[in-house]
């Protein structure tokens, strides 16, 4: 198929801003997480509204995409040649003179290969956290713990349906996080990564039990019997249900 093949980022140092540089940013970055970024050297590029909307559609499908397929996806409710026009515009505003952001052929459009884009990093150390195979890299715990929402704010049907997929992703990398983390006795990493995937669904189920078995692992029963008073109250407040029958059992086997 025409088009450039997009790489993964090399860093995850790249894809999280919170985490801490080990020198100065070199490249183009782009940034999903959060709000909508574009760096070149670690200095802002401003893009228009329609350029963001093109460059975030080409990062997320992440391979090369036909020109009319981003145009009837990008501009749904204009006429096709109306909606041809747009792109041709904002494709011209976005390469400009020594910056070349998209890669373009006569028919297909891809995010050009160079830029690394966060949410792809993210979704990579999220994959390997769920194989639970090979060592932990520490930047991927992190960069999981601090993930923001995927370019909150945007409602376009493309962008609702990979923030769920997103959010998905993360919760299950937390939680095979936090059971290998306090398998292998690192029990306050353990417990971050729980905290962290309660904190992002409160009413998810499979979380609380993960950050709960941390608890016990580390010997807190206390620590874990609270945490499932918490949890208990929270569902009959909000879904007037109880935990399951599974929780229920690991906390009847303290008592």
């Amino acid at each position: 198929m025409p088009g450039a093949v997009i790489t993964r980022p090399r860093s995850i140092r790249s894809a999280v801003r919170s985490l801490p540089s080990d020198g100065p940013v070199h490249g183009l970055h782009l940034f999903l997480l959060r709000d909508f970024d574009l760096t070149n050297d670690g200095v802002r590029v401003g893009v228009s509204m329609s350029g963001q909307r093109v460059l975030a559609y080409l990062a997320l499908r992440d391979r090369p995409t036909t020109r009319i397929g981003v145009a009837g996806t990008l501009w749904a409710e204009t006429p096709e040649d109306r909606a041809m026009a747009n792109l041709r515009s904002a494709l011209w505003r976005l390469n400009r003179p020594g910056l070349r952001l998209v890669e373009a052929t006569s028919t297909h459009l891809t995010l050009a290969p160079q830029i690394e884009v966060d949410l792809r990093e993210l979704i990579h150390g999220a994959v390997a956290a769920g194989e639970r195979s090979g060592p932990i890299d520490p930047r991927v715990m992190t960069g999981m713990a601090r993930a923001d929402e995927l370019l909150p704010g945007w409602y376009d049907d493309w962008v609702v349906f990979e923030r769920e997929r997103f959010r998905q992703l993360r919760l299950h990398a937390l939680e095979s996080l936090c059971t290998r983390l306090a398998d292998e006795g690192e029990f306050a990493l353990a417990i971050d990564m729980g905290l962290a995937a309660v904190a992002a669904d409160p009413l998810r189920e499979t979380a609380r039990r993960a950050l709960i078995r941390a608890f016990l692992a580390e010997g807190n029963r206390a620590e874990a019997i609270a945490e499932y008073l918490s949890y208990r109250r929270l569902l009959r407040m909000e879904l007037d249900v109880a935990p399951s029958g599974h929780l229920e059992a690991m906390i009847e086997s303290l008592r």
